[in-house]
């Protein structure tokens, strides 16, 4: 390809070379004037190509600049332009030196000239001309404006919801059986216990939280030991927390908290009609303003909140009088009232997805006697609906009539199988 187009190059000097050598004349000066006007000629003829090959041959990275009025003449077939001829004859006006070269081929050569000016104005120009409409909106067909449709719309007003329900429902059912010959003795029984756990959270996102638990737990057992009471309550507890707070600081709050709790049935002895407590004998309740911290740690794994008041209430009820001096109040009254100081510690941690522990430290005292409680719950959750918990509650009253072996303390503890679903 290369070689090729150095031959096209050839090409086009070879003719114009031929003819300026096999033109003679007799007189020096003639061959001389001739000689210097082909000279002109062809080195413009030949810059031109030159030109034109390094614009699209060239493998330089440099940009040539070409000026299409100076080569185009060059490259378009040799016409006679009209107002050449007339410029040369014409007083006031000047030939160019593109003019010049002209006329001096039309007069010594006019056998190369093919065309005329009028006969290419006929076969149009080389690029057509575009015409731009000065006013194009003249053109677009404009239509009346149209009103917009009216379309049907419903307004709903969604008012934000700040409040935040959830809970906690656990069922187990246990049945033991020992034959009348266990070497270790004993009895067969039934045992069923239930917990429900409700919380109503309000937190306007802003400064106020109104936080509400209600936690009810229930169980029975058969014995064949209690001649008096086919089924006995094992765990029986009502309780409800309630915290109205005011944000201080970033998670501290200005709290006033209330805490009532009592039972739902009586309970015996066995083999006794004795009764030992029941509804509202006693009923506790403890009002307080302190202090509340909210903890969140551990990524939000670990979760509460610990309740500091200096100031707390605590009435103690009983609805029995009997049952007055075996829980700290005096003969023939019905209730206590004393002040004290109060603190309260509620956290729950998911150490795992299936593993959780929650516990709950309650401490009341007056400087004169004191209630302390820690309550722990560890729960193994195998899937949705299926868990086991142990639960372990030691406890601590001196109000209470003191105990010869134990003294002041108490404890409570149980392993449980069985449903248990959270929402």
């Amino acid at each position: 390809m290369i070689k090729f187009q150095k031959y096209i190059f050839l090409v086009f000097l070879l003719p114009l070379s031929l003819y300026g050598w096999s033109e003679k004349a007799p007189q020096h000066r003639w061959r001389s004037t001739y000689s210097d006007e082909m000279s002109k000629i062809m080195r413009r003829y030949t810059d031109a190509l030159i030109a034109y090959r390094d614009s699209i041959y060239n493998d330089s990275t440099q940009a040539h600049a070409l000026n299409p009025i100076d080569t185009a003449p060059y490259f378009l077939p040799l016409t006679f332009y009209s107002d050449v001829a007339g410029n040369a004859f014409s007083l006031d006006k000047t030939l160019t030196g593109t003019d010049k070269h002209l006329l001096s081929v039309y007069l010594k050569h006019p056998e190369l000239v093919t065309e005329t000016d009028r006969q290419l104005e006929q076969k149009g120009s080389v690029i057509k001309p575009k015409t731009v409409a000065e006013n194009p909106s003249a053109f677009v067909n404009k239509s009346a404006p149209k009103d917009p449709e009216a379309l049907p719309m419903d307004l709903i007003v969604f008012k934000p919801n700040f409040w935040d329900f959830g809970g906690d429902y656990y069922l187990q059912f246990l049945q033991n059986y020992l034959s009348g010959n266990w070497y270790q003795g004993g009895e067969s029984n039934y045992s069923m216990m239930g917990a429900v756990t409700l919380t109503a959270n309000y937190n306007n996102k802003q400064k106020v939280k109104w936080d509400n638990m209600l936690e009810m737990k229930f169980g029975m057992q058969t014995t064949k030991s209690d001649s008096v009471h086919h089924t006995r309550p094992t765990e029986d507890m009502l309780r409800y927390t309630g915290k109205l707070g005011l944000q201080a600081a970033n998670k501290w709050y200005y709290t006033f908290q209330l805490i009532a709790q009592t039972q739902w049935a009586r309970h015996f002895n066995t083999n006794s009609n004795y009764v030992q407590s029941d509804i509202f004998s006693p009923l506790n309740v403890n009002a307080s303003i302190g202090m509340d911290y909210n903890v969140d740690l551990l990524k939000g794994r670990l979760k509460g909140s610990i309740h500091l008041a200096p100031f707390a209430y605590n009435l103690k009820y009983v609805g029995r009088l009997a049952l007055a001096a075996n829980n700290g109040i005096d003969s023939g009254h019905h209730s206590l009232h004393d002040f004290g100081s109060q603190t309260t510690i509620d956290l729950n941690w998911n150490i795992t997805d299936n593993f959780s522990w929650r516990t709950r430290l309650y401490g009341y005292t007056t400087y004169k006697r004191m209630e302390a409680e820690w309550e722990n719950t560890l729960s193994f959750q195998f899937n949705r609906y299926f868990a086991t918990k142990v639960y372990l509650y030691p406890r601590f009253d001196d109000g209470r009539m003191r105990d010869d072996k134990l003294v002041y303390w108490m404890f409570r503890e149980y392993f449980s199988v069985g449903l248990s679903y959270s929402i």
